[in-house]
């Protein structure tokens, strides 16, 4: 999967991506020709919030998070 930061892209274009609806298709052109058609999806929301959990298990859950991240970048 290839994944690009919004931060990284000119504010137009990042502005643009930011506010595309779920199912909303974007088209990708150059010189008049698709070079790609994406399709924005919005993400599940977690199954449960932090708070509702007991101390030990968010903790546990925040590491396996952080932990996630970690492999992802690395």
């Amino acid at each position: 999967m290839k994944q690009i930061d919004l931060d990284d892209l000119p504010p137009r274009v990042a502005q643009t991506l930011s506010r595309l609806e779920n199912g909303e298709v974007l088209v990708l052109a150059r010189n008049g020709v698709v070079v790609a058609r994406l399709t924005s999806t919005v993400a599940a929301p977690p199954a449960a919030p932090l708070a509702a959990l007991p101390p030990e298990e968010t903790l546990a859950e925040v590491m396996d998070q952080f932990k996630a991240m970690i492999e992802d970048e690395f």
